[in-house]
């Protein structure tokens, strides 16, 4: 069984920081939508035209 797990919250809150302590502890695989979007925008994507 494949485990998923997605952290919310606003700005501030914890979620780098969480994420980090799971990927170091369990080995986690770190999925960021932020990071994804951030890329399609510099690859000027068509989602990342739709993102801008």
């Amino acid at each position: 069984m494949d485990l998923k797990i997605v952290l919310l919250g606003p700005p501030g809150s914890g979620k780098g920081t969480q994420t980090e302590r799971l990927v170091a502890e369990f080995g986690f695989t770190k999925i960021s939508t932020g990071d994804l979007l951030r890329e399609a925008v510099r690859n000027g994507t068509e989602l990342g035209v739709k993102a801008k």
